[in-house]
């Protein structure tokens, strides 16, 4: 695994790896802009943008965009993060120099236009309807909002439905021209690929507003409330229990991934043998992390009948305390470990997942390690690593929770109170 990167003289940063072994290409545009970045009045408006670069050009209208994908077989996507956004394609290699000129034209030409605006913001408004309507993806950005409370971290991607109602052409414009410059840019490229093509093709075509000030404001945040619960008439108790953990630069988050692997990564994990397998109270029981500019989280999801709701939570907690005490065994340290080098190799078979890593990483990090440095972090955490990391956060007095379900709010606060104390 060889990465080439070069940054050209107005800031945009260009990734390479090459894989000579296949035939595709998989190519993406970070941009360092999510709703981490949105000032009050603006929650959804990274996600937004993602949306009106799909509508059309000054070249090319939304259908000629899509139907030159499609004449290509190739795939054309997006997607918006708490802290950056991003447009990809995958491709046959021949293509590259077709995908460039259209993923740089939706990304300098866009034309804004009004009737794209209010249409695209009934679809935004529709995509938000949706997400309230299920729960078991609400839950995660209740946690956020408890969590973050009045911290940008905290903003639900998609926004607000007050907030989105209000866009217009010059709202969209002004924070389009704030992000979209050339420092805030990487274009990373993984397939069969040469890095030279791509930084010449980048150069000659991608003329972003020249660079601008800072806009991105960094603070640690604080826990904002320790329970929080959304009153829903639901079938299941959706909950989230969690914490604050490690950026992304920290050199514990590798010792966290396997704390976060022992607990809630898979079907030989803690949480899912003792609640799903054991105790049958819960059909998913998982955990995740997510690494941010200056914090990070760890989080444990169950979905439950409401009934059993204290019960599971109880057992969260069990668990958790459980490593804190007795720390991890050496068999399942080492099978965790062999698991997630595993994961890592199989992933890289995959283009598109080389080039998420690298746009990631390169954006987020300001490095991309290789494969043989990945598997050297992993294999240099130490049992007593993991210890330590899990006793400095999975105190009781660190947890939040969020719940969404039928439940009087008071009443559960209390109860899951004595839950988890």
């Amino acid at each position: 695994m060889f990465f080439d990167k070069t940054v050209l003289d107005n800031g945009i940063t260009v990734v390479t790896e090459t894989m000579d072994q296949v035939r595709s290409v998989a190519l993406g545009f970070w941009v360092r802009v999510g709703s981490r970045d949105e000032p009050p009045g603006f929650g959804g408006m990274s996600h937004f943008i993602e949306h009106l670069l799909f509508k059309g050009t000054e070249k090319r209208t939304a259908e000629e965009i899509s139907a030159t994908f499609d004449r290509l077989g190739a795939e054309l996507n997006a997607f918006t993060s708490k802290e950056y956004t991003c447009y990809y394609s995958r491709f046959l290699d021949e293509h590259l120099p077709t995908a460039v000129d259209v993923l740089v034209d939706m990304l300098q030409g866009t034309l804004f236009a009004d009737e794209h605006v209010k249409s695209e913001r009934e679809v935004v408004l529709e995509e938000i309807h949706l997400h309230e309507d299920t729960p078991d993806e609400q839950i995660h950005d209740l946690f956020a909002q408890t969590l973050f409370g009045s911290h940008p971290l905290g903003a639900p991607i998609l926004g607000q439905t007050e907030s989105v109602e209000t866009f217009g052409r010059d709202d969209v414009t002004k924070y389009f021209s704030d992000y979209y410059l050339p420092e805030n840019v990487v274009v990373a490229a993984a397939g069969r690929v040469k890095h030279d093509e791509v930084v010449s093709l980048v150069r000659d075509r991608l003329h972003l507003n020249e660079r601008g000030e800072e806009m991105r404001k960094s603070y640690a945040p604080k826990p904002a409330s320790e329970v929080m619960v959304r009153t829903k008439q639901t079938e299941q108790a959706h909950i989230c229990y969690g914490t604050l953990a490690f950026d992304a630069r920290s050199e514990d988050r590798f010792a966290l991934t396997i704390l976060d692997t022992i607990l809630g990564g898979g079907m030989s994990s803690r949480l899912f043998r003792e609640i799903r397998e054991k105790k049958g109270l819960a059909y998913s029981v998982y955990s995740y992390h997510s690494l941010f500019l200056e914090t990070g989280v760890f989080t444990v999801y169950a979905g439950t009948r409401p009934a059993n709701a204290e019960e599971v939570i109880k057992l969260i907690q069990a668990e958790l305390d459980d490593i804190v005490t007795n720390g991890v065994g050496e068999d399942e340290f080492a099978k965790v470990k062999d698991h997630l080098k595993g994961q890592l190799v199989l992933g890289l078979e995959s283009t598109r997942n080389r080039m998420t890593r690298m746009g990631k990483s390169e954006l987020t990090q300001g490095e991309v390690l290789s494969l043989d440095e990945l598997v050297a972090r992993i294999d240099r955490v130490t049992r007593d690593d993991v210890a330590r990391v899990a006793r400095e956060l999975l105190r009781p007095d660190r947890m939040v929770l969020s719940v969404i379900g039928p439940f009087e709010s008071e009443k559960l606060a209390h109860l899951l109170g004595e839950g988890v104390a």
